[in-house]
């Protein structure tokens, strides 16, 4: 598990977007196999990198480590940054050693069924401390 924190698109460069990857391949790419797998349109191209400029987000520590419970965590949003257009949400659960990413679900499609995605497990030491360096990169790209 790790996390990119890049400038967005060229239009928006100064929008930086959070994209999990798990063994080294990005989430909207697990997804989007996933989707179009299963006959979902649309597919996963409708996703993007979380952008924490446009949503509340305290850090990443508390986003990642499911502190919106007991809803469930968006883990990316739609293509354009806005978690509320056509995200992908997860239920992320700590246990002393594991990190659990399951219980996918898009909202705006109820009937979808995501229970064959996942479920991602994470060793919880190395799962923190990726949180933790992303953390670090949001916290040395803020302005002033």
């Amino acid at each position: 598990m790790s996390f990119d924190y890049q400038p967005g698109s060229l239009d928006r460069a100064d929008v930086h977007r959070i994209m999990p990857r798990i063994d080294s391949v990005p989430l909207i790419d697990l997804v989007d196999t996933f989707e179009i797998g299963a006959g979902m349109e649309p597919s996963g191209d409708m996703y993007g990198g979380l952008a924490p400029q446009f949503f509340r987000f305290d850090s990443a520590t508390e986003h990642f480590h499911g502190s919106r419970k007991p809803r469930k965590t968006p883990v990316l949003a739609c293509s354009c940054g806005e978690v509320g257009c056509w995200p992908l949400f997860t239920r992320i659960s700590l246990t002393g050693d594991l990190v659990v990413w399951d219980h996918f679900e898009q909202p705006h499609r109820p009937t979808r069924d995501y229970s064959a995605l996942g479920p991602f497990l994470f060793d919880r030491i190395r799962y923190d401390a990726a949180v933790q360096d992303l953390d670090t990169a949001i916290e040395s790209h803020k302005v002033s």
